[in-house]
């Protein structure tokens, strides 16, 4: 892949991919549909490029946490259902009306704001165990009259359906299906990524996917069934040789403990890139690969630049302009993300803007 001389590093966004995991799901969801949430700017890979890709597949039903995220993808997709799963902030009615979007409500001062300013088609949120947005399961019923024939989705949101062992997953299923029962007729929504993988298969009537849908593997600790949609990779910008003893980066976190090939790669925090993904003394640091050999960040991870200790990658691949894949089929997204310490939500969604952004498929 040839570099930009205008970027550093190329991030390279595979739609074939992302298409073949929302057929994935669609199939393991149905009869249920499989809307896609599109959140955060297509947790990385840009809305109006996941929007468009995942509608011309068949998705119709979209999700958002922002007014303006739903009024871009409003732009892009004229046709589409969508939501706003952040609800109605105070004075933002008239503009979601104006851009036929569906807050998901979740308290009576949001209903009564959204009636009073017009109404519409609207989700009702219930906290089933996030205590987080939502009204209580006590409130639903009320919520429900109060929202009337303007009500087109019943929704709640799993905290642990990552953990099938979890208890609090059969917990909030009991508590959603009795909030359903209450008004059959109105379609009903509980399942994230990992909970279209729950045994107890709480599909419902419509599934909400986000994280699967970019690669990100809904079933820890178990293969991924889902295909990987990005890969990022930037050049070595400069190889050094240490000895045994040496130092690495700011404050001297991370000490060679024999003689020392480092590449530095013009990528840093700026770039999305976690500062947990440093090594240290006491803690390796986040894997990459170099022609297919596994290698880890030396040292604290500078704003533009990280050193990675490439000892062991073929002598022959460390050289000035050579790529270091960050994530691609040698690290996937979820192992680097662990061994920055975080997860990949957290990765794809602080994607940089300084990459080269490259479409396959």
């Amino acid at each position: 892949m040839s570099q930009d001389s205008s970027a550093a590093a190329t991030l390279t966004i595979d739609r074939d991919a992302l298409r073949a995991n929302w057929r994935l799901l669609a199939e393991r969801c149905a009869p249920a549909e499989c809307a896609g949430v599109v959140k955060a700017d297509g947790y990385g890979i840009g809305a109006t490029l996941a929007g468009k890709a995942l509608a011309a597949e068949g998705c119709r039903t979209f999700f958002v946490a922002r007014l303006s995220e739903g009024e871009a993808l409003r732009a892009a997709l004229p046709e589409a259902t969508i939501y706003v799963l952040d609800g109605l902030l105070p004075g933002s009615a008239p503009a979601l009306r104006a851009a036929g979007l569906r807050p998901a409500l979740g308290s009576f001062e949001e209903i009564a704001e959204w009636r009073s300013a017009g109404g519409g088609p609207a989700a009702l949120h219930v906290d089933t165990g996030m205590n987080r947005l939502g009204m209580t399961p006590a409130d639903a019923a009320a919520g429900l009259k109060a929202l009337g024939a303007g009500c087109t989705l019943l929704m709640s949101h799993f905290a642990s359906s990552e953990n099938t062992a979890s208890p609090d997953n059969e917990i909030q299923i009991q508590a959603f299906n009795a909030i359903a029962a209450l008004n059959p007729n109105i379609p009903a929504s509980l399942c994230n990524s990992s909970g279209i993988f729950l045994p107890q298969r709480p599909l419902h009537a419509l599934a909400r996917p986000g994280y699967a849908l970019y690669g990100g593997n809904p079933t820890p600790g178990a293969p991924n069934p889902m295909r990987a949609v990005i890969a990022l990779e930037a050049p070595i910008a400069q190889v050094r040789r240490v000895p045994a003893g040496a130092r690495v980066g700011y404050n001297g976190q991370w000490t060679a403990r024999r003689p020392t090939t480092l590449a530095i790669i013009p990528v840093g925090y700026a770039d999305g890139i976690p500062r947990g993904a440093m090594g240290a003394h006491e803690k390796a640091g986040a894997p990459v690969a170099i022609a297919g050999a596994r290698c880890a960040i030396a040292g604290r991870v500078s704003m533009d630049l990280i050193a990675i200790d490439a000892t062991d990658a073929p002598p022959a691949a460390v050289r000035r302009g050579a790529p270091v894949e960050l994530i691609g089929p040698h690290v996937t997204l979820d192992a680097f993300a662990e061994g920055a310490g975080t997860i990949g939500y957290e990765i794809l969604t602080n994607l940089g803007r300084r990459y080269r952004r490259r479409v396959a498929g």
